[in-house]
């Protein structure tokens, strides 16, 4: 074990003051387990639907027990999510907390963001064991609601900004889509950027595939379910054997720096699409350079880093591991690798870079 040093000289207020921060820090921390409860007990839609209300209220509009309803509007209040009135013993949910937790149309839906962090944390103890050996863990050997909760999590933006900024800042892509293109959608997980470009194109035809089953199992429910499923197939395929030639249209939504070989991936979209075809990379927010990132979102997203998305790419053949993190610089230097050769950034958002990638 090695021996700590002992710094020589403590500012007793600043260590004081750095504890207290760390006191934050772990209500921070179960307020997502507290959160996800909220979800999925209805306990913000039960306040939603009914104004102010009190904890035995709470507990009756939800089916559940009054301890444990007093216990989470007590923790919520805590946290400045609810609002307590002393005065009448009320619990109120703000509107804009309503649009957070209860409106999943909205791109401000929070739900999914702590459902994902929090499944991400329960498995915690498994990379814990890997991190000594540098070996991987795959997104398959993960809990469900690290699955579900990232297709929570993104699926509002998609559908804020897929067909509305994203697409339209390709150039000339939309005017295919409207014609009629074939479009591939690789690690679509779910399915749902593919849908959503699918309701808004019924022109184009569109292949989704991911490596994980059961995610692909998803998608085509949701595709049959959406009314696109005679338009829209998908199949269990990594990144860099999907089938297929001659896209018009090829698009990885938040997927790349988990893949294990990003660079032939990179190779098998160059293979795959056409000659003035292009390729919509979607990624996660991120600078160039560390200190670019140093911020709430790069915070988040180096800590989905560490715990998920590089212990994914170590999993898999190369293990690249470009992390959450890696920034337009990085990305341009896949795909040129890959084969491409031109490559711009065309939108952003507080979450996500939009990266146009051409032959």
């Amino acid at each position: 074990m090695t021996d700590v040093k002992q710094p020589t000289e403590v500012d007793f207020d600043k260590l004081m003051a750095f504890v207290f921060r760390a006191v934050d820090e772990v209500g921070a921390t179960l307020n997502a387990g507290l959160v996800v409860m909220g979800d999925k007990l209805g306990y913000y839609r039960a306040m939603a639907a009914s104004g102010p209300t009190t904890p035995s209220r709470l507990a009756d509009d939800t089916g559940t027990a009054e301890p444990y309803a007093r216990e989470w509007l007590n923790a919520q209040a805590a946290g400045g999510i609810v609002e307590y009135d002393a005065t009448s013993g009320r619990y109120t949910l703000p509107p804009e907390q309503v649009v957070a937790f209860t409106d999943e149309n909205s791109p401000a839906f929070l739900p999914g963001f702590f459902q994902i962090a929090l499944g991400t944390v329960q498995d915690s103890w498994r990379i814990i064991e890997l991190a000594s050996s540098g070996a991987g863990l795959g997104w398959h050997e993960h809990n469900h609601d690290v699955h579900e909760g990232c297709e929570r999590f993104f699926r509002p933006g998609y559908n804020a900004n897929l067909v509305a900024e994203w697409l339209p800042a390709l150039d000339g892509v939309v005017d295919k889509l409207e014609r009629g293109a074939r479009v591939a959608d690789i690690g679509c997980g779910h399915g749902a950027s593919t849908v959503i470009m699918a309701q808004a194109f019924p022109n184009s035809t569109f292949v989704g595939s991911d490596y994980h089953a059961d995610s692909i199992t998803e998608a085509r429910a949701r595709a049959e379910e959406a009314g696109v499923s005679d338009r829209v197939s998908f199949e269990v395929a990594p990144a860099q054997g999907f089938s297929g030639t001659g896209y018009d249209l090829v698009t990885t939504f938040d997927a790349l720096h988990d893949m294990g070989d990003p660079v032939g991936a990179a190779r098998q979209v160059r293979q795959s699409i056409a000659e003035d075809g292009t390729w919509l990379v979607v990624e996660p927010a991120a600078g160039d350079h560390v200190e670019d990132n140093l911020n709430p979102v790069g915070r988040a997203y180096y800590g989905f880093s560490t715990l998920l998305c590089t212990p994914a790419s170590l999993s898999q053949e190369v293990g690249l591991a470009l992390g959450t993190q890696a920034g337009p610089a990085r990305i341009r230097d896949v795909v040129t690798t890959g084969g491409f050769n031109r490559f711009a950034k065309v939108a952003e958002t507080p979450f996500n870079q939009v990266l146009e990638v051409r032959p």
